[in-house]
């Protein structure tokens, strides 16, 4: 589709603040620990398992109720409702009772008139267990055959066949870690009883209608019981898509036994050890490829950690299939996804929902064959990308209609010096004897669509006051990500308005019921095109109004620059709606958008998952220390592809942070239980995220020009979760910075996270 050029003057397109810029550098935007609390409010704090599976004799509770300022625990009999989560697995316990299924699951709360007291009584609880096996990795589990879901077997060729006819075969394994959320605001929830049985619910969620869904369910009530409200959140990453929803039910049990207001937020160490993390991967693969480093086949398993309940596990591993041939045609190909039930935290959606996992063991598979024929490894991936004709369609069967793979590489290859760099890093590398580099360029094709097809809709609300301003309410949540300020700037584009006319309200189930989570980087998408239809509505009624005045067509009537425009006579925007109100004019319209086109079948994973495809591709140069295994990021250039954008200040910070973030999984995020299933990295003193220090001193990003070539808004595509695969440049550019060091061609043995340990062991220093 042509999308016609945006006007200059227009709210979209524009590199406008983020519309609580200032009230959060200035600490004014208020986050739901900062919301004042109501008389008689009391807190909430959690009773956590110390088994990784194990049963639950009983509970001495003397000590804690004895507690000066407690008012008493909330234990699974106090449920008035429904005692499991209500997913289509229920499997998820809402709280602990006979068995303990992970070590940090919750088995009660304490709850006091202050935090810290029912923090205290918390840790009083004494609780008589006995332990039981546990398996604590994807691969035990699937020795065991301990599953959440039934595995998927996908396949597209004859791989027998074609394995055992490639001049050449490699055999590899990868581990890839899970990884912890880290927002700023942690887990938190206040839940305020209201008249007549009703509650209201303050959750930082992503998805408030599922929070309502699941209050409700734990309470014993009907949806329309429940109003969920969240404002903003700081940070979700995924992890507020559906953890939230236990921190809301726990909060709401609370409240409703005690028949008060009660605040439950986790403190960091709780949050690490109840909620779940990004899923780690066990992969095997075989593949073939000819002289030249074409891929010929490839069979390739893929162990998921799910942990204790199955959450998201079922679409992410999904995703991962999906994404397994990241941008290059799989001709023969068999993919073999197992969904391990282990006992640690369940694993839970965060930022590229299993697109990452699956791209990397692509991305490390094309390192190793470009390894293993001397060749250079950006040649080895463009023989490989999807083309025309015969080599344009997914293993799942989705034909590439916006392919700008080649063109878009062959752009960042130019700019970024790719060449030039890999030939001087050579010479670094045979002239420094303790500091050697790598640099690799890698590309990312991510499919934009919850896979989860009922999922791609959305609702909005536009009003209009009579003095003209206008309030917009959509169903995506704000996270710090921009939603709120793109789908302001389409509501203003679409009504001639500059952005300071449009305020957005609170996400509220009150408003827009049944609205999706804000994930799957579908914020913008949906919500966006809803607002937008929603405005339209309004406009069209105001333009019919003003064209019966004027003599003319409502297609003459142009709204620009807060002034209403029709052949006769140009008049203020405010004047027109004042206007239209006295004429009784509805100036207030909801929007509804669905995703066209998607399509595909969940028991053979084929179809049409993905409205579009959104691209890019990063160079990486890295340094690593060979006497210490340390590591640095020395450049990176990016070239990412977000069509025509509505606001590039927040796109380009999404790429930033989620390059960043992405780098964090592969670097330097290792999370470590011991034997016995305790998570024993729970904090930022054993946990290390990125920090402004582990910034590439060169950091350049461009945007790719041309716009969306599906009906997106605006030609706008998504840039949530595309830019974190972008960071397996560095991955590969440390795997390249091994072999450089080794000097034999062997292939490169390394797991994600690439820490220090795990690179001086590459390079063949550690035992």
């Amino acid at each position: 589709m042509n999308h016609p050029a945006l006007p200059p003057s227009g709210a979209c397109g524009q590199a406008l603040p983020h519309e609580s810029a200032r009230a959060h550098v200035t600490g004014a935007a208020p986050f739901i620990d900062d919301l004042p609390e109501l008389a008689g409010t009391l807190h909430a704090a959690p009773i956590l398992s110390p088994l990784a599976h194990g049963r639950l004799l009983g509970l001495d509770t003397a000590a804690a109720l004895a507690l000066p300022g407690l008012r008493g625990l909330v234990l699974a009999a106090d449920i008035p409702g429904h005692p499991l989560l209500p997913t289509s697995a229920q499997d998820e316990p809402l709280l602990a009772q006979d068995e303990l299924l992970y070590a940090g699951q919750v088995i009660g709360l304490a709850v006091a008139t202050d935090r810290e007291t029912a923090r205290r009584a918390a840790r009083l609880v004494q609780l008589r267990t006995e332990a039981l096996p546990a398996l604590l990795s994807a691969r035990a589990a699937h020795a065991a055959s301990h599953y959440v879901a039934p595995p998927v077997h996908l396949a597209r060729g004859d791989v027998a066949t074609a394995l055992e006819q490639a001049p050449h075969r490699l055999t590899g394994s990868l581990e890839s870690g899970a990884q912890e959320h880290f927002y700023l605001e942690g887990q938190v929830a206040y839940a305020l009883p209201q008249e007549q049985g009703q509650w209201l619910v303050h959750a930082s969620t992503q998805h408030p209608g599922e929070v309502q869904h699941a209050v409700a369910s734990a309470l014993g009530l009907c949806n329309h019981d429940v109003q969920v409200v969240c404002r903003r959140m700081g940070g979700g990453f995924g992890g507020k898509e559906t953890q939230a929803s236990q921190v809301a039910i726990w909060a709401a049990l609370a409240a409703h036994k005690f028949a008060r207001p009660v605040k439950l937020r986790l403190d960091r160490d709780d949050d690490f050890l109840i909620t779940g993390k990004r899923h780690a991967f066990s992969f095997d693969w075989e593949a073939g490829f000819d002289d030249q480093g074409r891929l010929l086949a490839l069979e390739l398993t893929e162990l998921a950690d799910c942990g204790f309940s199955a959450d998201l596990s079922v679409p992410i591993c999904d995703r991962a299939v999906f994404h397994s041939d990241n941008a290059y045609f799989l001709e023969h190909v068999a993919i073999h996804s197992w969904r391990c039930r282990t006992h640690k935290q369940s694993s839970t959606a965060f930022r590229g929902f299993g697109g990452p996992q699956g791209m990397l063991v692509i991305e490390t598979i094309m390192g190793e064959i470009a390894r293993r024929l001397g060749q250079d490894p950006l040649e080895v991936r463009r023989l490989n990308l999807y083309g025309t004709q015969e080599r344009h369609v997914t293993h799942y069967g989705m034909p590439l209609e916006d392919n700008i793979l080649a063109p878009l590489i062959d752009n960042l290859a130019q700019s970024a010096r790719y060449l030039e760099r890999r030939a001087a890093i050579v010479h670094w590398n045979a002239t420094n004897p303790v500091i050697k580099r790598g640099l690799a360029l890698t590309p990312v094709k991510f499919g934009i669509s919850f896979t989860a097809t009922q999922l791609n809709q959305a609702g909005a609300l536009v009003h209009v006051y009579t003095d003209g301003s206008v309030l917009l309410n959509h169903g995506g949540t704000e996270m710090g990500q921009g939603l709120h300020t793109k789908v302001a700037q389409i509501v203003a584009q679409a009504l001639g308005l500059p952005l300071p006319c449009v305020r957005v309200s609170a996400s509220d189930t009150a408003r827009v019921p049944n609205a999706s989570a804000t994930a799957a980087s579908t914020g913008t998408d949906l919500n966006g095109r809803a607002a937008q239809l929603a405005a339209i509505q309004v406009r069209e009624r105001l333009a019919q109004f003003v064209a019966e005045q004027d003599g003319c067509s409502a297609a003459e009537v142009r709204f620009e620059q807060a002034q209403v425009v029709s052949p006769k006579v140009s008049r203020a925007w405010k004047e027109v709606v004042a206007a239209a109100y006295s004429a009784r004019i509805q100036l207030w319209s909801d929007g509804y958008y669905r995703t066209p086109k998607i399509h595909y079948d969940p028991r053979t994973l084929t179809g049409r998952p993905f409205y579009y495809f959104a691209y890019g591709a990063a160079c990486t140069e890295v340094a690593i220390d060979l006497l210490t295994g340390e590591s640095r990021v020395l450049a990176v250039d990016i070239l990412h592809d977000v069509g025509r954008s509505i606001n590039p200040a927040l796109d380009i910070g999404q790429i930033e942070g989620g390059f960043i973030q992405g780098m964090g999984w592969l670097t330097s995020e290792e999370l470590v239980w011991d034997a016995q299933g305790r998570l024993l990295t729970h904090g930022p003193s054993s946990y290390k995220i990125p920090s402004a220090g582990d910034l590439p001193a060169e950091f350049r990003i461009e945007l790719w020009p041309e716009a969306n070539r599906e009906d997106n808004v605006y030609g706008s595509k998504a840039v949530g979760e595309p830019p974190f695969m972008l960071a397996i440049s560095v991955w590969e550019a440390l795997r390249d910075a091994v072999a450089q060091a080794r000097g034999d061609g062997q292939p490169v043995q390394l797991d994600a996270p690439a820490t220090p340990e795990r690179l001086l062991r590459a390079l063949g220093g550690l035992d």
